[in-house]
């Protein structure tokens, strides 16, 4: 995965409540035996009209928000069902990193996963976010994680994380990574255990 450190981008505003999975990645976009091209099926009923063309009145397709990377997200977001394909296209289609009061916890799970970062801030600090995401010029944040913090104009504002959840981030590890930094270990582990359990190698 690709490390995450320190980001500068363009922040959107994603406000309403419960945006589900099946919002975000339609059941169309499911078929595939591969990830490819999930980044067209994101937000694809919101994103687009009848004919192909894009939305101009989709948050994503207005000019001041291209690229973004960071969604300021509503409560509950990415509740429904669990699928993956949520978090892949959103990484496809550039997003970072989600911020917000509250995420569903399979959808958060996914995120970890796949390297993007999910950060759940107090109402105070999350309405600055909200500000500069929709009154700002040009909509710019930068989200520090080894840092933190969120850094909007002049604010600074902290926020937690688990510990082992930045450090998987920060070094760009998924699941497997993080388990093959122990491969020593792991070996030595089975070398003692069935030296003492002769009968388990039958």
């Amino acid at each position: 995965m690709e490390p995450f450190t320190r980001v500068e981008g363009i922040a959107a505003p994603m406000l309403a409540a419960n945006i589900d999975t099946d919002v975000i990645m339609p059941k169309q976009f499911l078929k595939g035996i591969d990830r490819r091209g999930l980044d067209k099926g994101t937000f694809f009923d919101q994103r687009f009209l009848a004919d192909g063309s894009e939305n101009p009145a989709f948050i994503l397709n207005k000019p001041a928000w291209r690229p973004t990377a960071f969604l300021v997200t509503g409560p509950n977001f990415g509740c429904g069902s669990s699928r993956e394909h949520a978090v892949w296209g959103l990484k496809q289609l550039g997003i970072r990193a989600l911020i917000g009061s509250s995420f569903a916890g399979i959808f958060n799970d996914n995120c970890q996963r796949n390297g993007v970062l999910t950060i759940t801030l107090d109402k105070k600090s999350l309405r600055r976010i909200e500000q500069a995401a929709t009154d700002s010029g040009d909509h710019r944040i930068t989200v520090d994680l080894v840092g933190q913090r969120i850094v909007a104009g002049d604010d600074a504002l902290p926020f937690e994380i688990d510990d082992l959840k930045k450090q998987m981030l920060v070094a760009g590890l998924d699941a497997i990574d993080y388990t093959l930094q122990f491969k020593e270990d792991i070996r030595h582990f089975e070398q003692r255990h069935f030296t003492e359990n002769p009968w388990l190698k039958l």
